[in-house]
C-alpha cells in the first residue's frame, strides 16, 4: 500500500476534529496487532521498538535500554507490519538522538519502504533528574529529536511526536507537527504496567495546559492523550469529556498489550474448566 499523504492526513484528521469524532492511534509490535487494530477502525498506526519488547512479554521502558538498536528494530518490523496495513498510515519511531543514524537518508528510506510519517521514540523526555540534565550536556538533547521532526516535516511526512511540558509543545509545533501527543508517563495496569502515575483527575488540566501551549505557536495543531492512568476507552473518555483542546487518544500498552493479557488469560482458563468425563 502507498502511504497517504501528509495533506491528505491533514484534511482528514482536521475533519475528525470538527466533527468531534475521536483520533485514535495505537502502537503494533506485531502483524497481527496492527492488522487486528485496522480491522477495530483505528485512525493511524505507530510502530517503534518497544512494541516488540511489550508483546514479548517484557515492559515497554525496555526500548529506552540497549538491547537493541532502537532505528534498526523499526525497520525491521516495517517487513512484518507494513504488508498487512491495507489502509491506515503507519508511522515509525525515531530515535532522535542516535548519534550514529544519518537521519537525511533513514527519513528517505522510512518513506520507501510505506511509512507516512514518523514519532520521536525512544525518547529522552521520558527521563528525568541528574541523568537527563548530563544527557542534555553531552549532546544527547530533546532539541535533537525536535529536529528529526522538523527534518521529517521539510520532507513531508506526517508527524505525531511525543511532549512532555508546555516548552516541548511549543518547540514541536514549531518544527511542524501536525499532532502532538500529551505523554502522561508509561501507562499503568496489566502484569507489565506502571504502578504508579498520576491519578485521571489530574490529566485533564495538564492536557489541555500543554495544549494551549502548542496553540500559541498554530492555532490549528491537534492534540492526543496518551499513557499514565489513561489506559482504558473509558478514561479517554473522561480526559476527553474534561479538556477543551483534545482530540483523541494514542494507546500503545493499553491497545495492544492490555486486551492481549486479558484475552489469552481467559482463553486459557476456559480450556482448563473443560470437563471431559461422564
Amino acid at each position: 500500500m502507498a502511504a497517504p499523504g501528509r495533506a491528505t492526513l491533514i484534511s482528514r484528521f482536521n475533519e475528525m476534529k470538527s466533527q468531534g469524532s475521536p483520533i485514535v492511534g495505537g502502537g503494533a509490535g506485531t502483524g497481527l496487532s496492527a492488522k487486528c487494530e485496522e480491522e477495530g477502525g483505528i485512525d493511524l498506526i505507530v510502530i517503534y521498538n518497544s512494541g516488540r519488547y511489550r508483546m514479548a512479554g517484557r515492559g515497554s521502558l525496555a526500548g529506552m535500554m540497549a538491547y537493541g538498536n532502537a532505528n534498526q528494530i523499526v525497520m525491521e518490523m516495517a517487513s512484518e507490519v507494513l504488508p498487512v496495513v491495507k489502509n491506515v498510515p503507519v508511522l515509525a519511531g525515531v530515535n532522535g538522538t542516535d548519534p550514529f543514524c544519518m537521519f537525511d537518508s533513514f527519513l528517505d528510506d522510512l518513506t520507501r519502504v510505506g511509512f507516512a510519517g514518523v514519532q520521536n521514540f525512544p525518547t529522552v523526555g521520558l527521563i528525568d533528574g541528574t541523568f537527563r540534565e548530563n544527557l542534555e550536556a553531552t549532546g544527547m538533547s530533546y532539541q535533537l529529536e525536535v529536529d528529526m521532526i522538523a527534518m521529517a516535516h521539510r520532507k513531508g511526512m506526517f508527524t505525531t511526536p511525543y511532549v512532555f511540558s508546555e516548552d516541548d509543545a511549543r518547540a514541536m509545533t514549531k518544527a511542524g507537527a501536525d499532532i502532538v501527543v500529551c505523554h502522561l508517563g508509561l501507562t499503568t495496569g496489566g502484569s507489565i504496567g506502571a504502578g504508579t502515575a498520576l491519578t485521571l483527575e489530574d490529566c485533564p488540566e495538564i492536557v489541555d495546559r500543554w495544549a494551549s501551549a502548542a496553540m500559541e505557536v498554530r492555532e490549528d495543531v491537534i492534540v492526543l492523550v496518551h499513557g499514565g492512568p489513561v489506559a482504558e476507552p473509558q478514561d479517554a473518555e473522561y480526559v476527553l469529556r474534561h479538556t477543551k483542546h483534545c482530540h483523541g487518544f494514542y494507546g500503545a500498552s493499553s491497545m495492544e498489550r492490555l486486551p492481549t493479557e486479558r484475552a489469552l488469560t481467559e482463553q486459557t482458563r476456559k480450556f482448563k474448566s473443560i470437563s471431559f468425563k461422564a
